[in-house]
C-alpha cells in the first residue's frame, strides 16, 4: 500500500467507522466474544455528531497466538511492542476475573455493578467506545467505585477481518475515549468478535500502549440468554482459580444470575476481583 492509500483508508476510517460495524454485520456466526443484542438495530451516537450502527453477529475465534497460561513467570510485554494475550491469572491464588462486554441498557450495567458491590465484588469492564459515548457518567461510575475499565473498540466490529488502519483506529479512539473520560487509557484491551486475538491485534494494541489483550477461559454463555440458572450453572461448571469470567452487561439474565455466581464463588472460597488483581 502506497502513503497516499494509506493516508485514503485512514481519512474513510475517521469519517465513518460505522461502516466497518456494518461489514461486521455480514459476518458469518461462530464462536467467541458475541455483540450485545441490545445494540442491534439502533445507531449509538458518538462525539462530534457521528453515530454507529450496529455490531454484526461473531466471527469464528481468531488464531489464539502466544496465550499465556497464568503462572507468576509468564512473560511481559515490552513498551510499545505487542500486547501479550492472557486468558487467565495465577491457579495458585483463590481469586477469579468477572469481566463484562460494556454495552446495553444502562440502567442493567448500575444494578450489576450494585449487586458486585454489595457482595465485596470487584469488576473488569471492557466497554464499547459508542456506548460509553452515550453513556460517559457510567465510566466514572464504575472507576469511581473501584471496578476497573478496559477497551473493547469503538464499534465492536469483527476485528480480525479489518485492514490495519481500521483496527487501529478501533482500538485507538475507544482508548482516547476512556482516557478523556477516567485519567487513564483502561488497563486492558480486549478485541471484539472472537475469543482470541491476532498477531496484528496484539501488536496495534501494544502500539496504543496496551500490554495484555484480554482473553479468557470461562465463556458464560450468557449472551445468550439461556436463563439466569444455566448462566450460573455454566460458570460453576468452568470456573477455577485463576479464572477469567467472560459476561455482558445489558442482559436481564445476567443481573439476574449475578448473586447466584457471587453466592457460589463466595462457598468455593474463590475471590471475584479486577483482571488487574488476578494477572498481578
Amino acid at each position: 500500500m502506497t502513503d497516499r492509500d494509506t493516508r485514503a483508508v485512514t481519512r474513510r476510517t475517521a469519517l465513518g467507522l460505522s461502516a466497518a460495524a456494518g461489514l461486521g454485520a455480514l459476518a458469518g456466526c461462530g464462536s467467541g466474544d458475541r455483540p450485545d443484542p441490545a445494540l442491534a438495530g439502533s445507531a449509538v451516537a458518538a462525539p462530534g455528531g457521528a453515530s454507529s450502527g450496529p455490531a454484526g453477529p461473531a466471527e469464528p475465534a481468531g488464531p489464539a497466538g502466544p496465550v499465556v497460561a497464568g503462572h507468576p513467570h509468564r512473560p511481559a510485554a515490552a513498551p510499545g511492542g505487542p500486547a501479550v494475550e492472557l486468558a487467565s491469572g495465577p491457579r495458585t491464588r483463590p481469586e477469579v476475573a468477572l469481566t463484562f462486554h460494556g454495552a446495553g441498557d444502562p440502567a442493567l450495567a448500575r444494578q450489576v455493578l450494585a449487586v458486585a458491590e454489595a457482595a465485596g465484588a470487584r469488576l473488569t469492564v471492557l466497554a464499547v467506545g459508542t456506548w460509553l459515548a452515550a453513556h460517559p457518567d457510567l465510566g466514572r461510575r464504575i472507576v469511581g467505585a473501584g471496578h476497573e475499565l478496559g477497551n473493547h473498540t469503538w464499534t465492536h466490529p469483527a476485528l480480525a477481518r479489518l485492514p490495519p488502519a481500521e483496527v487501529a483506529a478501533q482500538i485507538e479512539r475507544c482508548r482516547d475515549l476512556v482516557d478523556r473520560l477516567t485519567g487513564s487509557p483502561g488497563a486492558h484491551f480486549r478485541q471484539s468478535q472472537g475469543q482470541h486475538s491476532t498477531p496484528l491485534i496484539r501488536r496495534l494494541a501494544g502500539r496504543a500502549g496496551y500490554r495484555v489483550c484480554l482473553s479468557y477461559d470461562v465463556d458464560s454463555l450468557d449472551w445468550t440468554d439461556p436463563g439466569p440458572a444455566a448462566v450460573q450453572a455454566t460458570v460453576a461448571a468452568r470456573v477455577r482459580p485463576g479464572s477469567v469470567v467472560s459476561m455482558h452487561l445489558g442482559h436481564p439474565g445476567t443481573l439476574a444470575a449475578l448473586p447466584g455466581v457471587l453466592a457460589d464463588l463466595r462457598r468455593r472460597g474463590l475471590r471475584p476481583v479486577t483482571a488487574s488483581t488476578l494477572l498481578g
